[in-house]
């Protein structure tokens, strides 16, 4: 997998193949160090980081914006005129690129579970998150349609070099070496605190970012 993703990501503008070279280079580093020191470590490999916290106070802000669950929000509540899909006719059921999401706290869980067993003296750690479960842009779309009764105005381009049709993690070493599996694994259970977030008070922002975007 991490072949893959090497490969198919070194023409990509956005994410070079030195990324994840150095991804690779920091997990042998820590390697070295265990022998080298006794250092042990927890390297925990994902994706699409989504969702927000479940009061939808604490949400995604960033600026530039590049994930896909925000900006299809800011599409939705007219931040933007549109959002681009780039790509309908990759090998998969509706012809969009599909990906693993997995909610934040989930994440947040496992790095809670990988830090306790570290603390107790347990081995060094390295394996990935995430849902096993792939979702499909035009998934996603639906899900915020669904949740928001909002049409999303999208444009459809052609695909953006280098991106693989599919990115699923296999997150089974997480569950042997942890005993973590991500409990959200509904799409729509990101998607609903995300429209949260974006709804409420600060309408998406923190404070200290508004005056920037």
């Amino acid at each position: 997998m991490h072949r893959m993703m090497l490969g198919a990501l070194a023409k990509q503008k956005h994410a070079t193949i030195q990324d994840n070279w150095d991804y690779k280079m920091l997990w042998i580093h820590c390697g070295d160090c265990g022998t080298a020191w006794g250092l042990r470590s927890a390297c925990l490999r994902y994706f699409n980081a989504s969702g927000c916290s479940a009061d939808g106070l604490i949400g995604e802000d960033h600026n530039p914006e590049t994930h896909l669950i925000p900006r299809v929000m800011m599409a939705v509540t007219g931040e933007i005129d549109y959002l681009e899909v780039f790509g309908t006719d990759y090998d998969t059921p509706d012809g969009t690129c599909i990906r693993d999401y997995i909610h934040v706290e989930d994440l947040a869980d496992a790095h809670a579970r990988a830090l306790d067993q570290l603390a107790a003296g347990g081995e060094s750690i390295r394996c990935n998150l995430g849902t096993g479960v792939g979702v499909s842009v035009k998934e996603i779309i639906g899900a915020v349609e669904e949740i928001t009764g909002k049409t999303v105005p999208v444009r459809y381009g052609p695909r953006r070099e280098g991106d693989p049709a599919s990115l699923v993690a296999d997150p089974t070493l997480a569950k042997e070496l942890l005993g973590w599996v991500a409990t959200r694994k509904d799409v729509r259970e990101m998607v609903r605190p995300a429209w949260r977030w974006v709804s409420g008070p600060n309408a998406g922002r923190y404070p200290a970012n508004k005056s920037t975007t």
